[in-house]
This record gives C-alpha cells, sequence and structure tokens, in this order.
C-alpha cells in the first residue's frame, strides 16, 4: 500500500503561525505563502477561493 501522507514543513509551520483573529486578508496572504512553502495541504480552502475570486472581478 502505497503512503499516502502528505509532507508538512514543521520548520515553515513554526514560524509562520496563522494570526488569532485574522482578517480574510491574512488568511488569503498566510495560505498562499503556506502553498509555497509546504506540502501539507494541495489547495487552499474554499471560502478563500470564492473570496479571492470575488476580489479579483471587482479589480
Amino acid at each position: 500500500m502505497k503512503n499516502l501522507s502528505k509532507k508538512i514543513n514543521a520548520e515553515w509551520h513554526k514560524e509562520h503561525k496563522m494570526p488569532k483573529s485574522a482578517t480574510v486578508e491574512e488568511r488569503i496572504k498566510w495560505h498562499l505563502e503556506h502553498l509555497k512553502n509546504c506540502q501539507c495541504r494541495t489547495d487552499i480552502p474554499e471560502k478563500l477561493k470564492a473570496e479571492m475570486k470575488k476580489r479579483e472581478s471587482k479589480t
């Protein structure tokens, strides 16, 4: 059986904690950086993707 566990960059997580009561902007920024630096997730949460799409359409 193949090991499907995702690789976590524990050092990055330790140094880049999500702020408490993070704003939507802070959450988006954190998740974008997270995708670049860690492999424990492969995508951004759906609610944030919808918010990003909404913001793109306003520009």
